[in-house]
């Protein structure tokens, strides 16, 4: 590990979401610690996105901004909230100069899949409509997100597809939540990894699907096609249960005609980009903003 990182480990709560009030007020205290980002250089801005029901949004817009990403926070489709996201949704739009539309979706279990879902799809589609008045191209709407987050960006681009809804520029996943079965190798052996653990993963996805079965709209690692789908930025970390559905899930893309970057961080865990001091968060951080720039450029 990172020995930056690792220096944090005894700091961070311990968390299986089993009880989901104190893991969001638990999120919320770190959330809270983290040093505030700069928002001078944008106007940040909330409103609500007509739906069924209305969705809560917060908007980042820099100067000049040329595309807009549609932002899904983490926090297994059971924490997190606009202010939550907050550190991490600014310092996206300083980093990429695109406009970021922060969702706040219906959070599980009170709301199971395919609410937050629904949420989002939704957002994305007002985005695309509304992209004009945002300051940006309707041709340049990226979708994206962190963990669960990025789960769903990936399951909005399969739904996109399938019901020829809003144009997507682009897939921005930063450790996506994909697969519900917990097969893969790193799923089996890192049962006990910092911030996220096989309990953990269990849980949220329980809290997630409710009564549901998992279709590839609440897992796409069940999608058998993938072709089609917008190109992709994938992020894994070396030491987090996802690290292997993560790089599946990038071949996969890659053997269905589909343009993917993917960057396996070494020595970094799941979340572990929320630890600013260190080098390594810094640099990925950076990255995604430089990605995402990258695409959404003429």
């Amino acid at each position: 590990m990172d020995p930056e990182l690792e220096a944090f480990l005894p700091l961070l709560p311990k968390s299986d979401l089993s009880d989901p009030v104190t893991d969001r007020r638990n999120l919320a205290a770190m959330a809270a610690a983290v040093p505030p980002p700069d928002t001078a250089g944008m106007a940040v801005e909330d409103r609500t996105v007509p739906a069924d029901p209305d969705v809560p949004v917060r908007i980042y817009r820099p100067d000049q901004a040329q595309g807009a990403i549609v932002w899904l926070h983490g926090g297994g489709w059971v924490m997190g909230n606009l202010d939550t996201e907050h550190p991490w949704a600014a310092r996206l739009a300083d980093a990429s100069g695109a406009v970021v539309v922060s969702v706040d979706y219906r959070l599980a279990p009170e709301n199971p899949f395919p609410a937050a879902l629904d949420d989002s799809y939704a957002v994305l589609s007002w985005v695309v409509e509304h992209a004009a008045e945002l300051g940006a191209d309707p041709d340049r709407v990226a979708i994206g997100g962190h963990s669960a987050g990025a789960g769903m960006a990936a399951a909005a681009a399969l739904r996109a597809r399938e019901e020829q809804g809003p144009p997507i520029r682009f897939q921005l996943l930063n450790q996506p939540g994909l697969d519900d079965r917990q097969q893969t190798w790193s799923a089996r052996h890192f049962t006990d990894s910092p911030w996220m653990t096989r309990a953990k993963v269990t849980q949220a996805w329980g809290h997630y699907l409710g009564s549901a079965p998992a279709t590839p709209y609440a897992a796409p690692a069940r999608a058998k096609d993938l072709s089609g789908l917008p190109p992709a930025y994938i992020a894994a970390a070396e030491l987090c249960p996802n690290r292997d559905e993560n790089i599946d899930y990038a071949v996969r893309l890659l053997q269905a005609g589909v343009s993917v970057e993917l960057h396996q961080w070494a020595g970094t865990f799941h979340g572990s980009q929320a630890l600013l001091s260190a080098a390594v968060s810094q640099r990925q951080i950076a990255e995604l903003g430089a990605v995402l720039r990258r695409a959404l450029a003429a």
